[in-house]
């Protein structure tokens, strides 16, 4: 009985103070001096106008606004790579986070940033039009940076993760498709990188909206049944492959295609193979238990870290 007490006591010990502020992560230094902290409407960017009393900055010259439209960019220009930065406050208040040349403000603690040209990025914290943190930090080319903000500890970097263009290709043609797509109603076998359809339809494609064409759990239950009604695990080496030469699935669902396999050599085959082909690679860790043998996971490993 004092086992089992004292069992849940670290069960519960664990539970309480695994999330305990500034206990992970790196600490990013902060750059911003006293006196700019003390100033209202911290300046910290070259754009014009200053942040309100809501975390907004207010273009002070009205008269040039909405006036400058010369012509229209139809593509963002992506040759200077992708990243992506997701930051995390999880204090209540209105905060106001400004990475590079974007901004957002919300009290839902949640602030997230796309199109990121990688290279050395500088990151802001206001609350109340007070500046409260700055820093710089070097963002990798398809990468996504997870960060946490706390206001008495300072700005942590959590995790660097691989992006997914692996599975969906150019990360410009993913974005610029998505805007365009509805322009090319007219063309032909136009491709919906987002939804695979055609012509710019959005309906009856049974992927729910996720990235690419994902296998719904219907496809894919039926997939795995003519996978496991396959005799020899060559043969269901060659299915498996075949099948996602076309189509995308998540980490779970390879991991329960491998283990219709009897060997970890062909089980290695596959995961390798379907790494490129995972809607959610963040999630692959579920994949490694599926191995009869602990080098056969570690091998994986290594093979998605050299990528």
């Amino acid at each position: 009985m004092k086992n089992i007490f004292t069992t849940c006591l670290l069960v519960f010990s664990i539970i309480s103070f695994g999330q305990e502020a500034g206990k992970a992560g790196e600490l990013l230094k902060n750059e911003a001096s006293k006196s700019e902290m003390s100033q209202r409407n911290g300046n910290s960017s070259k754009k014009e106008g200053t942040l309100d009393n809501s975390g907004y900055r207010n273009n002070q010259n009205s008269n040039n606004r909405g006036s400058n439209n010369s012509g229209y960019n139809w593509n963002q220009n992506y040759g200077y790579g992708y990243a992506e930065i997701f930051l995390r406050i999880p204090e209540r208040g209105f905060y106001t986070v400004e990475v590079g040349d974007q901004m957002s403000a919300n009290s839902s603690g949640k602030y997230r940033f796309f199109d990121i040209i990688p290279g050395l990025v500088p990151i802001s914290v206001y609350a109340n039009g007070y500046l409260l943190y700055r820093t710089r930090i070097n963002v990798r080319n398809n990468s996504r940076l997870v960060l946490d903000f706390f206001s008495n500890r300072g700005l942590y970097l959590l995790g660097t993760y691989q992006l997914q263009n692996q599975a969906y290709g150019n990360y410009g043609d993913i974005w610029n498709d998505m805007w365009n797509s509805p322009y090319n109603n007219g063309n032909p076998g136009q491709w919906d990188p987002f939804y695979g359809t055609q012509n710019g339809s959005y309906g009856n494609n049974n992927n729910q909206g996720n990235y690419g064409n994902v296998m719904n759990s219907t496809m894919f239950n039926s997939f795995l049944q003519v996978v496991r009604k396959t005799n020899f695990d060559s043969d269901k080496v060659s299915v498996i492959k075949q099948q996602l030469r076309n189509t995308m699935v998540t980490s779970e669902q390879i991991k329960i295609l491998i283990e219709t396999l009897n060997y970890d050599k062909d089980r290695l085959d596959v995961a390798k193979y379907a790494y490129s082909r995972c809607a959610d690679p963040n999630n692959y860790f579920v994949v490694y238990p599926s191995f009869q043998f602990q080098s056969s996971a570690q091998e994986l490993r290594d093979y998605i870290s050299r990528l």
